[in-house]
């Protein structure tokens, strides 16, 4: 008997439900990955995160072969990829781990329509969530939950599983299958990277964690929102592929205030996953039916440009949209600040700031990133009022960059703008601007919008929609 393991966004060994539940019921287990157009060539195609995601799968086959199998490739539609090769092995069963945004819910349904019409079981499997059923809490009427507090005392309540430990050995794989090789992010059609991302795959993840535990866990509470290099995990992109499994590092958590607040965000992705999942229409609009095409937003290429470039002349949302240029990855705080900023302070439809970071982001998750913008819109799960996620560029650099380390790494033209003029760079007198080597209009943009105007502008706009 064999099977198929069918790898997607759960690139590990350790603690992988599928691949378990594969090798306890048969002899031979083929781990297979189908690279998709669908994905790589979508509306949310990035090049920095199908790198990553070619380094994962590197990483992966090489753990594979140290355990006696190794991955097989195959670009194609996994409906006819996965078809042929149960064709050509005799496959019983196909095993893969749960997923739940609607691409993810369509390309299922193909596939295991495509394997039962060869008498082939598609098997699925937790994995994806700390929770293996990810659309199972509900409020005390029956009802799924809209709003993250109430999903999370449930959650905190549901059943965990064991933790599953990797294989020490693997059977190998059939003679004379042919494997398939990684290809090279060129060859897909895809040409843009980020400057300085993380390296992908398990290995580099589950270094990451364990210093993440060891060192920085019990200070996460109190530091997860200074824009400093070290106060977060920088997890994401691996929990986002699944190199490391969300489970596991929730069942290494202690009970600290830092542990405490590092589950809580565990919480936020599962709860993401569930609002996707219920209200798949998500993916296109918002969630709050009110806001449906009733908010008069702008259309400015101008400023929509200048956002991504970080040319605002905003120094924090500068500085942000500069790290996800050159990292493939931004901080939690500066991303709401810049999502904040676009759809308030430029009145810039959400939608247009979900492609630009699901474009960058090596961590491009359509539920998290969906979730999390229309939070920050005021549109989505959030039940508070517009203006409570109105964020002043200015307070927050005071509040979480108080230094300009974090402005200064990323906006190099105002390094040696003065402190006292660095969070509002255009108020310095003109002597200042040549001494310092930024002068503001040639070497650094004037603000594109002034904050308060726009907060009044937000705010009507939120009124007359609503």
């Amino acid at each position: 008997m064999t099977a198929i393991v069918w790898y997607r966004r759960d690139l590990r060994l350790d603690e992988h439900p599928a691949l378990h539940a594969a090798l306890g019921a048969h002899e031979a287990v083929v781990p297979v990955y189908c690279l998709d157009d669908r994905l790589l060539a979508g509306r949310h195609r990035s090049g920095p995160r199908t790198q990553f995601l070619l380094e994962c799968l590197r990483d992966l086959d090489g753990a594979l072969r140290e355990r006696g199998s190794a991955l097989v490739l195959r670009h194609g539609r996994p409906e006819l990829e996965l078809a042929m090769l149960c064709d050509e092995l005799r496959v019983d069963e196909v095993h893969v781990t749960a997923e739940v945004t609607p691409f993810a819910v369509r390309r299922d349904a193909r596939v295991k329509a495509a394997l039962e019409r060869r008498g082939v079981a598609l098997r699925r499997h937790a994995g994806l969530g700390v929770v293996d059923d990810l659309t199972a809490p509900r409020t005390r009427a029956g009802e799924a939950y809209t709003t993250f507090s109430p999903f999370h005392r449930s959650w905190l309540q549901e059943e965990r599983r064991a933790v599953l430990d990797p294989p020490s050995d693997l059977p190998a794989l059939p003679t004379g299958l042919r494997r398939g090789r990684v290809p090279s992010l060129r060859s897909l059609g895809l040409g843009e990277r980020a400057a300085a991302p993380l390296p992908g795959g398990a290995r580099p993840a589950r270094a990451r964690l364990k210093r993440f535990l060891e060192e920085r866990v019990e200070r996460y509470a109190e530091d997860r929102d200074r824009l400093v290099p070290g106060a977060t995990s920088r997890l994401s992109p691996y929990i986002h592929f699944g190199c490391v499994s969300a489970r596991e590092i929730e069942s290494r958590l202690g009970a600290g205030r830092g542990s405490e607040a590092f589950r809580r965000q565990l919480a936020w992705r599962d709860f993401n996953h569930h609002l996707i999942a219920h209200h798949p229409r998500n993916a296109t609009v918002e969630l709050q039916a009110r806001y449906r095409g009733n908010i008069r937003w702008s259309r400015s290429r101008a400023q929509f440009e200048a956002w991504c470039d970080g040319r605002t002349g905003y120094p924090l949302v500068d500085a942000a949209m500069r790290q996800l240029r050159r990292e493939g990855w931004m901080h939690n705080r500066a991303r709401l600040v810049a999502g904040s900023f676009l759809t308030k302070d430029l009145g810039i439809d959400w939608r247009w700031g979900e492609r630009h970071f699901m474009r960058w982001l090596l961590d491009g998750d359509q539920a998290n990133n969906n979730g999390n913008w229309q939070w920050v819109a005021s549109v989505g799960s959030d039940p508070q009022p517009a203006f409570r996620r109105i964020y002043s560029p200015t307070r927050q650099m005071a509040a979480h960059d108080p230094d300009g380390s974090y402005v200064r790494r990323h906006v190099p033209e105002l390094a040696g703008v003065p402190d006292e003029y660095l969070r509002e760079p255009w108020t310095m007198p003109r002597a200042v601007q040549r001494r310092a080597g930024c002068v503001i209009g040639e070497d650094y943009p004037a603000p594109i919008v002034d904050h308060a105007w726009a907060r009044r502008e937000a705010l009507e706009r939120y009124r007359l929609a609503s």
